[in-house]
């Protein structure tokens, strides 16, 4: 990775820096990060133009979960600025039609109606429950890092970011045509976004390196910094003419 490249990283639904923070102390020296906050967007296409407004003419990107999904609209829109990217616990596929589309639209209102009666922290309470290993879930610092997180955005924000994944687009064709070096990576232990779906990613982006984090979930960046961050400096140790 070249000294002037900088990676650009995209938290998912509800996230922010923190999602990041523990993988600092073991990246590469030179990379210089910028983290990106999505604002009221509520589109996975604005979110993706507040990227291109605020990164630098050329970048690398990785995004977390919603964030992975910004990371390759971004791609779709300006793909001579991205040298490369990395796509963390995350998927590619629209929401489905019919009753799997339905149900994952009302699993969604659930929790913001949580959000709306009783909090923020109360529906982040809840949802985290299965977003990490369970053995993780008596670790009362990685938990509260976590809520403290989601409770950083209003419930306006998280009904935002629900209408922003209701309408993703789909991002299949954006996959077929990467060749810059791509990296996917997943919890081994990701419920919400599994391993399988991942390899779904990587049989459509045949040069991409396909990592699973052992005893991580779906906030495995959270759970497991140093060995995402080890994954993290091989993708960008990979020379980018790919």
């Amino acid at each position: 990775m070249a000294r002037t490249e900088v990676l650009v990283l995209l938290p998912g639904l509800m996230c922010d820096d923190s999602v990041w923070t523990g993988m600092y102390p073991h990246l590469p020296a030179a990379v210089s990060t910028q983290v990106i906050d999505y604002g009221m967007a509520s589109s996975i296409e604005s979110m993706a133009q507040l990227v291109l407004h605020r990164a630098p003419p050329r970048f690398a990107v990785a995004g977390h979960s919603m964030g992975g999904r910004v990371a390759m609209e971004v791609v779709r829109m300006a793909p001579e600025r991205v040298t490369r990217i990395a796509l963390l616990d995350t998927g590619h596929l629209a929401r489905p039609a019919g009753p799997a589309g339905v149900q994952e639209a009302a699993k969604r209102f659930a929790l913001l109606e949580v959000a709306r009666t009783q909090g923020v922290a109360a529906m982040a309470a809840t949802w985290v429950q299965g977003m990490v290993h369970p053995d993780r879930l008596a670790d009362a610092a990685l938990i509260d890092s976590i809520v403290g997180m989601f409770t950083r955005k209003s419930a306006d924000i998280f009904a935002c970011q629900i209408q922003a994944l209701l309408e993703r687009p789909d991002a299949s064709d954006v996959l077929r045509k990467l060749t810059v070096p791509t990296l996917l990576l997943c919890g081994e232990q990701d419920a919400w976004s599994p391993p399988a779906q991942h390899q779904q990613m990587r049989e459509l982006t045949s040069h991409a390196e396909l990592s699973l984090v052992a005893h991580a979930g779906h906030m495995a960046p959270m759970e497991r910094p140093q060995a995402v961050a080890e994954c993290f400096t091989r993708w960008l140790s990979v020379d980018a003419t790919v």
